[in-house]
Parts: structure tokens; sequence; C-alpha cells
């Protein structure tokens, strides 16, 4: 059961294992099913387990993590979840038709060649069909060290609550997600050729030419910097805007619009969510999880490794002018 779990920092170092999985392995979720514990995971077992109460009207203390010597081994995994929470609501997510995990500091893709013929060619009785040839990419997409090193002692955290910790944490892994995400856009830009303005400034029209360029795939999201959302938002048509069920912005015709204060004023990007791009990642949030167990808390070190892969062609359209 929950409470008889061994706790100890090796958990945050097995091979091909990670303190999460270390614990759903010593406590598997399968074994509460139809319990009141059963919408809980490993981790939050233990907190419960421990008393930790980490967001509400009785939240704790980020000291209340310190009380055992076992129950410090939770901090890191703490930390580490704020931090990727954040992460998760930046618009990375928006961006990527897939993610793949990798070994290592690069990696190689995969591209298709469809040169052999059209899709809508027929072929004859006894001939041989066109040939769509996925093969091995040319070139390794390097994935890149992104990071951000805080610093907070630990008197200075012992009697915060802990969900106001949480949102700090939250707020360094959202904004390191969205610098990330500026890499993702600028891999997705330079993809393809980009078209300019109809006019002198950005209109209404200019979204529509962006939309036409989607032959084969639907355009799914736009992204646009502050200033030019705005721009977006101000124009005629967009009085007949929606809300998805999720409160985004769509466009008259079904795309989401997003901002990103890492795009510049004078671009705009369109993709097919789906389908545009692949984003490999060379390992989860990191941490220095033995000092954080022993309270030496002036340095927390957070870092991923992150890289961007264009996947189809013609899911992706690019709106530029100077």
């Amino acid at each position: 059961m929950y409470n008889e779990v061994k706790l100890e920092k090796g958990m945050y170092h097995l091979a091909n294992r990670s303190f999460s999985e270390a614990l759903e392995a010593a406590d598997p979720s399968a074994q509460y099913a139809g319990t009141e514990l059963a919408a809980l995971d490993a981790f939050e077992r233990q907190l419960k387990r421990f008393d930790i109460h980490v967001s509400g009207e009785n939240c704790d203390t980020v000291e209340k993590f310190f009380t055992t010597t076992e129950s410090a081994v939770l901090f890191p995994e703490f930390v580490r979840r704020a931090v990727k929470r954040g992460m998760e609501e930046s618009i990375l997510p928006e961006l990527t038709a897939a993610v793949t995990a990798v070994n290592g500091t690069s990696c190689k893709g995969f591209s298709i060649d469809e040169t052999d013929g059209a899709y809508s060619a027929t072929t004859a009785e006894g001939a041989v069909l066109k040939k769509t040839a996925i093969k091995e990419a040319a070139n390794a997409v390097s994935l890149d060290k992104y990071g951000r090193l805080i610093t907070a002692s630990y008197e200075t955290v012992r009697q915060q609550r802990i969900d106001v910790f949480a949102v700090m944490l939250r707020a360094v892994g959202h904004k390191l997600a969205g610098a990330i995400a500026g890499t993702a856009l600028t891999v997705l830009k330079n993809s393809v050729t980009s078209f300019g303005l109809i006019g002198n400034s950005l209109a209404y029209a200019d979204l529509a030419a962006l939309y036409g360029k989607f032959a084969d795939y639907d355009l799914t999201t736009v992204i646009a910097s502050p200033k030019n959302v705005a721009a977006i938002l101000a124009m005629t048509e967009m009085r007949d805007r929606t809300l998805g069920s999720d409160g985004s912005i769509r466009l008259p015709f079904g795309a989401k619009l997003i901002r990103s204060a890492a795009l510049n004023d004078k671009t705009v990007i369109g993709i097919s969510k789906g389908f545009a791009l692949e984003c490999m990642t060379g390992s989860d949030v990191l941490l220095e999880s033995d000092r954080l167990i022993d309270c030496q808390l002036d340095r927390i070190a957070v870092s991923v490794r992150i890289g961007f892969q264009p996947l189809m062609s013609g899911a992706t359209a690019v709106l530029a002018w100077t």
C-alpha cells in the first residue's frame, strides 16, 4: 500500500525510470480501482500519506515537505511538476503534431518523397502504383538545452504557501516554454517560402490568402505577435468571430488565433497542427534533486533538451512583410 512505500533519494537516479515511474512501480494505481484513491496517481497518494496539502483553503507551507526525511524526497517531484505544468500551459502544445522522446543530443527524423506522381494519378491494371517514399532525414536535428537557474534560499521560501510557490515555478516553466516555442516558430518560418501582404498593412484579405495556401490540409492555427493579434481582433470581419469550447478565439473560417511574443510584428504563421511540426525531446524537465531534498534551495537548476523538425509539405504557410 502507499503508506508502506520506502522513499529515498536513489529513486531519482534509476536508469530509464523517472521518480514518478518508480513510485508507480512500487505502488501501482491499478490496485486502487473503485476506491476513493482511484483518482490519485502514486505521487499524489504520497502527498496524502504525509498530509501535505498543495492547494486549497488548508494549503500547507513549503516546510511541510521537510517534516521527515522521507517526505522531503517528494519535494523535487513537486517542483518538477509545477514547472512542467507551466510549460504545458504555454502555446508549445498548440504547435506540435507529435512529441518524440529520444536518447542523445541529436536525432534524425524522417522525410517524405512524393515526387513519383500525383495522388490523383490512376494506375493501369498490372502497373506499379505511384510511390510515397518515407526515408531517414538527411540532417540530424540538434536537441538544444534550455534551462533556468532559480535562486531561492530555504529560509526565504519555507513559510511560503505551497500553492503560491507553485505559481512562481509555473511562471518559470511558462516563460521557458515560450522561449522554446520561439525556436519552434523559427523552424516553421524557415521551412517554407513566405508570401507578402496584398496591401500596405495587415488586412483580413491577407488572412484569407493565408487560408487559401492550404490545399491538402486544413488551416487549424494562426500564430501572430500580440500587436498583430490586436490588429486582427479590430478587423470588421472579426465581428463574426467565435469562441472555441476552451475559450480560444476562432477566426471566421475556424482557425484558432494564438499570440506569441516570440514572433515579430512582420510575420504571421498558419499551420495544420496535426501535420506541421514534430517536437523531439532528449529529456524531461530535469532538476538537481539531491540539493532540493537536503534543503539547499539556494539553487534550483531546471533544464530540458528539445529540438523541432518540420513534417508534411503543405502543412505550413507564412505571411511575411518588411
